[in-house]
């Protein structure tokens, strides 16, 4: 008798333990089913990439200082007939308001960096709030369109980041090909990184002004083309609805 009850109580934790496993393991709406079930807490995370059996990526911009080098990305993704998205900080918008308009008439999405380029993970919800809505109603002003799309400076984000931009109906964009054009790497080494990196579904992050940005875009877009990647906008790549997002950052189908 006293084995049976051990036996039972084994099989009893073994059920728990695979229940847990699989419950970990289900995406539900950017946190696990195991953390909704159990009621723990996990940190929010944004769209680093695209789950797609397409072969699909999506090219951006990130955009704060300078913009010497904007039209010639225009002049090239116009030549390999295909479109990018630009995240411009509002003082950028200030600045160089004729280049967002560029960018808007040559058939690019444009999606909001913040107004200041803050650490926003660092602010209180009313300042990101506050950054958010600043940044947007300057590029609307100029183009007249709804921004959609928000990449945090440096990429640092927090909750209380994603949850303010969930509630002007933004999506919260990472990146998982990370060009480091800004580094002053050469033209070819840059294309090396993103080719070595690229899957179906990346999202590709360079910078508006970078060194060698015109000879990296135009050798990246070559290799693309010929690897058989469709390159366009984030919009083009990411769900728009009926979507979840797992805790590496993985946008699914739902």
């Amino acid at each position: 008798m006293h084995f049976c009850v051990i036996k039972s109580r084994t099989i009893k934790i073994f059920i728990a333990a695979i229940l847990v496993m699989i419950l970990v393991a289900i995406p539900f709406g950017g946190s696990s089913a195991a953390q909704v079930f159990l009621g723990y807490s996990m940190r929010k995370v944004p769209i680093y990439n695209v789950d797609t059996t397409e072969k699909q990526v999506a090219i951006s911009f990130d955009a704060a200082w300078g913009a010497d080098k904007t039209q010639g990305i225009l002049d090239i993704l116009k030549e390999f007939e295909v479109n990018a998205t630009f995240f411009l900080v509002g003082f950028w918008v200030d600045d160089y308001p004729e280049m967002v308009t560029a960018i808007d008439e040559a058939g690019c999405e444009i999606g909001t960096h913040s107004n200041t380029h803050p650490d926003m993970a660092k602010l209180s919800k009313e300042t990101m709030k506050s950054e958010l809505e600043t940044s947007i109603s300057k590029i609307k002003n100029i183009t007249g369109k709804d921004v959609k799309l928000f990449r945090a400076p440096f990429g640092s984000y927090n909750n209380a980041l994603l949850e303010t931009a969930d509630s002007l109906s933004l999506k919260t964009i990472q990146w998982d090909v990370d060009s480091l054009d800004w580094k002053g790497l050469s033209a070819q080494d840059i294309t090396g990184r993103i080719i070595s990196r690229v899957k179906n579904g990346s999202i590709i992050l360079m910078h508006n002004n970078s060194d060698n940005i015109l000879d990296a875009l135009r050798l990246t877009l070559n290799r693309l083309k010929v690897a058989g990647y469709k390159i366009g906008c984030i919009s083009d790549l990411v769900y728009e609805k009926d979507y979840s997002i797992d805790r590496n950052g993985v946008q699914h189908k739902n």
